[in-house]
């Protein structure tokens, strides 16, 4: 009999993303966003606020053999979350492990007690789109230029009480 709370071996396990994290990240960062990268010092600004009784940021990383193959941060302020990031390495693209991260994050901004989530991400990114949508995130506007260099277009979206969204389908990774 295998423990529930235990991942296959063959599936990434999520845990909290910590200092050490952060040189693997970046790997996988550059990788997946070379044009806007987060920088290292952006990293360990988000952890310094990820632990503690004051606590207002979520930080995971997805971890198979070793390796870090996805991660993921939301950060709140009063009743309002915010979907900082969410990625995953290309070889694990349609896995689950997008709405795994998701989940994670979602959790986070209930055990805040935020009422909403919000998230940017690219009008071309028509696959990050479609993850949020099953999770019930709607589209709400529009901030023109906001990815640099291209001067692409981010879709803000909204999702409202997190701790009841429709969660998504199996494999929505």
């Amino acid at each position: 009999m295998t423990d529930p709370d235990v991942p296959a071996p063959d599936v990434p396990a999520l845990r909290e993303m910590r200092w050490w994290d952060i040189d693997p990240v970046l790997e996988l960062e550059k990788g997946l966003f070379p044009e806007d990268a987060w920088s290292r010092g952006m990293f360990w600004s988000e952890l310094a606020h990820s632990r503690g009784p004051e606590a207002t940021r979520r930080y995971v990383v997805a971890e198979r053999a070793g390796r870090v193959v996805g991660y993921a941060g939301l950060a709140s302020s009063g009743d309002v979350a915010d979907i900082q990031t969410i990625a995953v390495a290309r070889d694990h693209w349609g896995t689950g492990l997008g709405g795994r991260l998701l989940t994670e994050l979602l959790h986070a901004a209930s055990t805040f007690e935020c009422a909403e989530v919000m998230l940017e991400c690219r009008v071309d990114n028509v696959r990050a789109q479609k993850l949020y949508e099953r999770f019930g995130f709607e589209p709400i506007g529009f901030r023109r230029g906001y990815y640099q260099p291209g001067n692409v277009d981010a879709l803000v979206m909204r999702l409202t009480d997190p701790a009841t969204s429709v969660q998504g389908t199996e494999n929505n990774g």
